[in-house]
């Protein structure tokens, strides 16, 4: 089954405690079909400017990521800038230029309209409703967003969670949007929006799986890393090897093969910590993967 993913394909510069890197690989929808492509096909949406390198699209095509359904622009590529501090979760944005987003119009080729899963990048609601509206109607659909369209286009992405099977946030964005400091509370919440589970992203701390059945709630701890090079990206690549895993089922989810996406997605957000954009990724193997989730079972089962 295939995984359409939409969203952005960016231009980033990063800076960390150790290193300074520009015109990086960036954007959510960058981030996830790279993860998502280790485990089924992959077709990406979005908008780049006449700026944005060739070998970047290459990097994607390399992972046979089908690349027809972004738009190339005349005008220049969305932009991103930012420096995380010490503890790596302290991250200060020192700009960001819209660019050719700012029109962004999406339109699904033709041969993308029967993807199983659907992914939703962090991108307006506007045009995640745009996305759905030209997708399969039995597909899955999984959408991501953040504090800009929770508090300036609120009504829209209300809209948006009853179209969606899954939403995917993190802490401080599920709190502001349900308005409670409890982050059980705002899970549950979410849920009576519309989307049959919500995923809560906490970071280092990992994540909470939620369900509408008494017993549907799972959580996920992060795998433990010694070093982090650059978080940029992790959470998309958690949304990535979410959605691929469920892809490569080929049927519909249970609640049970959510709790195993979790773990598929922290692992590969995992991955993507330890290089600058996507750096680790483009070097991954399936040996890799295969056996970071067993150190992860092993870490987490007991009796």
């Amino acid at each position: 089954m295939n995984v359409l993913v939409a969203g952005t394909v960016a231009l980033d510069n990063v800076k960390t405690p150790t290193a300074y890197r520009e015109n990086l690989m960036g954007g959510s929808a960058a981030y996830a079909a790279i993860a998502a492509s280790f485990f089924a096909p992959v077709r990406l949406v979005s908008i780049v400017g006449h700026d944005f390198p060739e070998e970047h699209i290459e990097t994607l095509k390399a992972r046979d990521i089908c690349t027809d359904g972004i738009e190339v622009s005349d005008g220049e590529s969305f932009r991103w800038s930012g420096e995380y501090h010490e503890d790596m979760n302290d991250r200060t944005t020192h700009s960001v230029a819209i660019n050719v987003l700012e029109a962004f119009d999406p339109k699904l080729p033709q041969h993308y309209r029967d993807s199983a899963v659907v992914v939703l990048g962090n991108m307006s609601p506007k045009n995640q409703l745009d996305i759905i509206g030209q997708s399969h109607a039995d597909a899955y659909i999984i959408a991501d967003t953040m504090d800009i369209w929770i508090q300036a286009m609120h009504e829209e992405l209300l809209e948006v969670l009853t179209k969606i099977d899954l939403l995917v946030l993190n802490d401080s964005e599920a709190k502001l949007f349900m308005e409670t400091n409890n982050i059980i509370v705002a899970g549950k919440k979410l849920l009576e929006l519309g989307p049959a589970n919500v995923v809560i992203k906490t970071g280092e701390h990992g994540a909470l799986l939620f369900g509408k059945g008494e017993v549907d709630f799972f959580r996920c701890g992060a795998y433990p890393l010694d070093v982090v090079e650059d978080p940029t990206g992790a959470g998309d690549c958690f949304l990535g090897g979410f959605a691929g895993h469920l892809a490569s089922l080929k049927r519909k989810p249970e609640f049970a093969d959510l709790r195993r996406a979790c773990i598929h997605g922290t692992i590969m957000a995992s991955f993507n910590c330890q290089s600058f954009s996507t750096e680790r990724l483009n070097a991954l193997t399936q040996s890799d993967i295969d056996m970071r989730f067993e150190e992860f079972r092993a870490f987490t089962h007991f009796d």
